[in-house]
């Protein structure tokens, strides 16, 4: 399942209202800046901060936020 683009382009993380990177094949949302992932269910993004989930990120700002 995809998302509609339109979607992806308007999408923050509810943490920093940066933007979120878009993983297709394991449907995440992904901040890397702080390490975290938003999961994608029925093609709907859960934007919770209480359902962010720890995401492998590189860079020292995501080691720096945890």
């Amino acid at each position: 399942m995809s998302i509609d683009p339109k979607l992806l382009d308007v999408v923050v993380c509810p943490k920093d209202k940066g933007p979120l990177r878009y993983l297709e094949d394991e449907q995440l949302l992904v901040n890397e800046r702080l390490g975290i992932a938003y999961r994608i269910e029925d093609s709907i993004p859960v934007l919770l901060e209480s359902e962010a989930q720890p995401y492998p990120a590189s860079g020292t700002a995501a080691a720096d936020a945890n």
